[in-house]
């Protein structure tokens, strides 16, 4: 009698041709379980592992496969995020372990909380990282996350390091991330890694609003409105000033 031998993971949920984490036409998947408390969090429902559904690598690999045409032609690929995908580190380096093996790109969304020798394995299998800084003041970020900043600045100059092509996500909210001194912080922290490709600045939303009602979480940012386009263009302009790609 054979045993099986795939490792199991907790998924929220998978979106099939996803087009904005990461290059070209994407597999995502989002992972259940996440350490922090993002005050505007878009999938409160992600928290506990859980809520997830228990899915295999091998359940996952064979679906993946059905989108590898349109993943190769358009140069994208397998992105895993969450919740906080290195939550459930070694179920994500052997999805990436098996998308390597058939050829097929991988990307790891992670706001870098966790301690370096977890997210190091998962490294060795991972093409691109959409790094998720959400402060540079290590107070405001508390105040967004609930946790400490530096764990996402020891993994960010570690992925400078060894050369990991990484894209770095802040998400601009309006009289919380938004203050120049903040950005600028950023801003000088980017320019001084050498494997950045771009920022992507993420205007704030409230599109997870209803989620968080739904499951009776005191949502805070009931009043806070999306950027204005004038801030928008102001964060951008001191991104590109350090002579970095912003977008």
């Amino acid at each position: 009698m054979s045993v099986s031998t795939s490792v199991f993971g907790y998924i929220h949920s998978i979106e099939t041709c996803g087009t904005v984490d990461g290059p070209g036409i994407r597999f995502i998947i989002f992972t259940s379980g996440c350490p922090l408390r993002c005050l505007y969090c878009s999938n409160p429902d992600c928290r506990y592992l859980e809520n997830g559904k228990k899915v295999s690598v091998d359940e996952l690999i064979e679906e993946i496969q059905k989108y590898k045409s349109y993943m190769n032609s358009s140069g994208g690929g397998v992105t895993i995020s969450g919740g906080e995908a290195l939550f459930q580190p070694h179920f994500v380096t052997e999805i990436f372990k098996r998308c390597r093996a058939l050829g097929i790109h991988t990307a790891l969304d992670t706001s870098g909380y966790c301690e370096l020798k977890v997210a190091k394995p998962v490294l060795e299998f991972t093409d691109l990282v959409l790094l998720d800084i959400k402060s540079f003041d290590p107070a405001t970020y508390r105040k967004i996350t609930s946790v400490e900043l530096e764990p996402t600045l020891i993994l960010a100059r570690y992925l400078s390091e060894i050369n990991k092509p990484t894209w770095i996500r802040f998400v601009l909210v309006p009289g919380l991330s938004s203050d120049p001194h903040n950005v600028e912080g950023l801003a000088d922290f980017v320019a001084s890694l050498k494997n950045i490709e771009k920022v992507e600045v993420l205007p704030f939303h409230q599109m997870g609003e209803y989620k968080w009602e739904n499951l009776g979480y005191d949502y805070q940012l009931k009043e806070t409105e999306p950027p204005t386009p004038e801030l928008i263009q102001q964060t951008l302009e001191i991104f590109r000033s350090r002579g970095i790609k912003a977008i």
